[in-house]
This record gives structure tokens, sequence and C-alpha cells, in this order.
């Protein structure tokens, strides 16, 4: 059935809330919504309507945080919506729920923001991507990140035909606007749904080059969001870490990329899916 899909593929994404209770969904321009609330309803479904794809919760359709009705353009996504909200056992777990939040944030658009203004803040990451900036020492450190990141800057230098280059200067690489344009311009072809999602993997990463070497399938989810943290984890292999904090840490920053990248996947592609496949 689709719900036992979508959670072997959502699975080992839902972060576990820190000792000292949940922290917020992080990141990005969405909603914060309440930590936990009682589950109030018993089963999850969708339906098409005029608008889309909805989530009925019993016999009551899920709306946004705007009064909103909640319609997502493609019935994969209303798929794995359904599969957060019926995941929930005896408390709703907000936090959790990053893809719900998503479709809250592109339905409503708390910012009022525009295409392009969605665009021009993805690509300004370019200015402090986390793989540009390297250290002189320790000499190990520095060893490491020319080590890990000089593939993943290459790649994408190919990729899109651009020059990026890194720096140990305090001020970054000079990121020609040749560049900068072309970024643009292949964010354009995204639609706004797919480009909150793109938007929301930058903020989580720091990095618009990972973020886009995971949407285009070229690095995996653990690989994105170890290269993002490879001088915390460098840190950490050195002076130890925190018994529980890194590992929560962790664990949330690959549920927010996961969630964000499969989000713009399921905003990309076909609005529905074979039916067949829901019986298997």
């Amino acid at each position: 059935m689709w719900r036992g899909r979508c959670r072997r593929l959502l699975r080992g994404c839902a972060p576990r809330p820190p000792p000292d209770g949940p922290g917020g969904p992080g990141g990005g321009r969405g909603y914060a919504p309440p930590a936990e609330r009682k589950r109030f309803y018993q089963n999850v479904s969708i339906s098409q309507g005029e608008g889309g794809f909805e989530i009925n919760l019993d016999h009551r359709k899920l709306k946004t945080p705007q009064a909103k009705l909640f319609t997502v353009p493609s019935e994969a996504l209303a798929i794995a919506v359904a599969t957060e909200w019926d995941s929930q056992k005896d408390t709703v777990k907000f936090y959790t729920m990053h893809l719900t939040t998503l479709c809250n944030t592109a339905l409503d658009n708390p910012t009022q923001r525009s295409k392009g203004q969605l665009i021009r803040a993805a690509v300004k990451f370019l200015e402090t991507d986390t793989v540009c900036y390297r250290v002189e020492e320790p000499a190990a450190l520095a060893e490491l990140q020319k080590n890990e990141w000089d593939p993943i800057v290459a790649w994408a230098e190919k990729r899109y035909n651009v020059a990026i280059g890194s720096s140990t200067s305090i001020m970054g690489p000079n990121i020609p606007a040749s560049t900068r344009d072309t970024f643009i311009s292949h964010l354009a072809s995204y639609n706004m749904w797919a480009l909150q999602g793109i938007e929301y993997v930058i903020t989580q990463l720091k990095s618009l080059i990972l973020s886009m070497g995971l949407i285009d399938r070229h690095i995996t989810v653990e690989k994105a969001v170890l290269l993002s943290r490879l001088e915390e984890e460098y840190q950490i292999q050195r002076w130890g870490k925190v018994e529980w904090a890194h590992d929560y840490d962790l664990c949330e920053l690959r549920a927010r990329a996961a969630a964000g990248t499969l989000f713009v996947h399921l905003c990309s592609e076909s609005s529905t899916v074979k039916h067949k496949l829901l019986r298997d």
C-alpha cells in the first residue's frame, strides 16, 4: 500500500526530540508550528479537487495556518504528506512533519516573496558557500577540505559550465557575475513550489553547491550533510562530542535535507501516480 511505500522512502529521516524537549523546525522562512498536539483524527486519505490534491483527516479537509485549503500540485506529494500525518501516533509531532510545513509555506507564502526573490535568495548563498571557504591551519583540516570539497566544486563547475573556485580569505572566492547568472537561469526553470524546497535545502546545508549536487542526485543526503559539517566532524573526531547533542543535530539535519530534496522532486515531476503501484 502507499503508506508502506512512503514510510520506506522516508525511513530514517524523522528526527528525535532532544532530552529537554523538541526544537523548532529551523531554517528557511516557513512556519514554526507547535511542538506537539494530541492526535485528533483516526484516518488519513487523499482526494482530488479542483485546485489539486487534498488531504483528509477523517471527514475534515486539512487547512493551512492561514485557513486556506491544503492543496498540493501532485498526487505523489499528497501521498507523502498523508504519510506524515498517518505516521503520527498518540500525539502529532509537528516538528517531524517537514513536508507539511513546506507545503504550508508554499501555499500561504507568509513573506509574500516572488519567484525572482526566491531565486536571488538562493543564489546569494554562493557568496558564503560552505565548500568555498577554506582554512590554512590546521594542516590536517585544510587537507580534509581539499580532498572532500574540491571534487564537489569541480562537479558543479563542469555540470553548469561555470567558474567557482575556493579561497582561504575571509572575503571568500570572487564569484564571477556569469556564474551567478547561470545559476539564476537554471533555478528559473523550477516552479515556485520546487523553489521553496530548494531554498529550504540550501539554508540547511549553507551551500548552494551541495544542495544542487543533492537535488541533481549526484550525492546522497548522508554525503551532503557530512560535507556541510566537515569542520564540525573534524573537531568531534579530535575532541569528542556531547553525549546526545551532536547525534541529534546530525539526525535532524539529515531529516530536513531529505525532506526538502524529496519535496523538490515531488513538485517537479508528474502530477499523478500509477494506481496499480499503490495496490502492491
